[in-house]
């Protein structure tokens, strides 16, 4: 393979913004618009470092490994379940299905008790919580937690997984939940 490069072109250190000097990107406004338009299925991530369980809705996880087999998720710094992340050894990724907006809502809620009533859960042998009536769940041991900005990138390791396979899973786009629909017969 051949590569040409014209004269014309400048190459310039990938860390270099564009027009030089130090700007920061895109402003935050046009980020969210931008990830808005991109569907992600939604999911709570649960944990119990030892002061309760804590937990939080994303939609930021991402598989990163086959063997091993590792997953990722981001995580903000001011976001109240960030604590407890950190101290944490383990976690729970609850996949939420069609019909669980609630639940997704509830987590994504700050200065409420994500765990009362109505919230069903309970907790897997080792001691991890885990939503009840979730489309699976994935149960994950931290392998590294990563500095992203005003996020922390977390990197965990999959033990072990339960998954109703009948189920349509929950999707956020554009500012709300959706489902799959299947496709009409063509």
């Amino acid at each position: 393979m051949t590569v040409t490069v014209s004269s014309h072109a400048s190459v310039r250190p990938s860390s270099a913004p564009a027009g030089g000097g130090t700007s920061p990107g895109i402003a935050p406004e046009r980020f969210k618009q931008a990830f808005r338009r991109y569907p992600a299925g939604v999911v709570v991530v649960t944990v119990d470092a030892g002061h309760g369980p804590a937990g939080f809705t994303a939609t930021s996880l991402s598989s990163l490994s086959l063997a091993p087999p590792l997953v990722s998720f981001g995580v903000g710094t001011s976001a109240s379940s960030w604590p407890h992340v950190e101290r944490a050894s383990t976690a729970v990724v609850n996949f939420l299905g069609v019909g669980q907006e609630r639940l997704a809502t509830t987590f994504a809620t700050s200065g409420i008790d994500r765990f009362a009533a109505p919230t069903r859960w309970h907790r897997l042998p080792g001691g991890e919580p885990v939503l009840d009536g979730v489309t699976g769940w994935l149960r994950l041991t931290v392998q590294n937690i990563v500095p992203a900005g005003d996020h922390r990138i977390v990197v965990a390791r999959v033990e072990e997984s339960w998954l109703d396979e009948g189920r349509s899973p929950l999707l956020f786009h554009d500012g709300s939940y959706h489902s799959i629909r299947p496709a009409p017969d063509q």
